[in-house]
């Protein structure tokens, strides 16, 4: 016989969030022909499909496409906010903290805040995948002014580099 413990979650949900009674028209839709936000001068692009500022800060998700140039993410960690790939095409290598371990389609990675990770494309083939970051800090900033440092139209002194990592909450190992 089922008792009422077998069927109640193994945690209490967390505190209600809206408390309304009759739901609202509040969806989006970001469809797919939507251009990539940010376009590198490597081929990389990134796709803003929910920002943290549209979340009420609760997550952030983006679409990483790789072109086909060898790229990658030094090993590094983040302080403020735990972050999840998920990999749609292609193929790419992930960090662990102590090795390279190829990835492909359906491959899951989850990086607690303080794990230390990096991801590199080396198969010179183009590869995609989700990056989910949550709480929704804003990353946008960061990855736009990473292309504005690529195509040269943003030049930082080595200081000036250091403290905008340290500002993003990219901290290199």
């Amino acid at each position: 016989m089922t008792g009422l413990d077998d069927v109640l979650p193994p945690r209490p949900y967390p505190a209600a969030i809206y408390t309304g009674s009759t739901g609202e028209a509040t969806a989006t839709i970001r469809r797919a022909s939507t251009p990539p936000e940010v376009v590198y001068p490597s081929g990389n692009s990134c796709e803003y499909l929910a920002r943290g500022e549209d979340t009420g800060g609760h997550f952030g998700l983006l679409k990483w496409n790789f072109g086909g140039a060898p790229g990658q993410s030094e090993p590094h960690l983040h302080r403020t906010f735990s972050e999840s790939f998920f990999l749609l095409s292609g193929s790419i290598q992930f960090f662990d903290g102590t090795s390279w371990s190829d990835a492909a389609p359906g491959d899951f990675v989850h990086v607690p805040p303080g794990g230390v990770h990096g991801y590199q494309n080396v198969s010179g083939a183009p590869a995609s995948m989700l990056v989910l970051f949550t709480p929704g800090a804003p990353r946008e900033a960061y990855f736009e002014s990473l292309r504005a440092m690529a195509e040269g139209s943003l030049a930082l002194t080595d200081d000036e580099k250091a403290s905008f990592f340290i500002a993003h909450d990219n901290v290199f190992v």
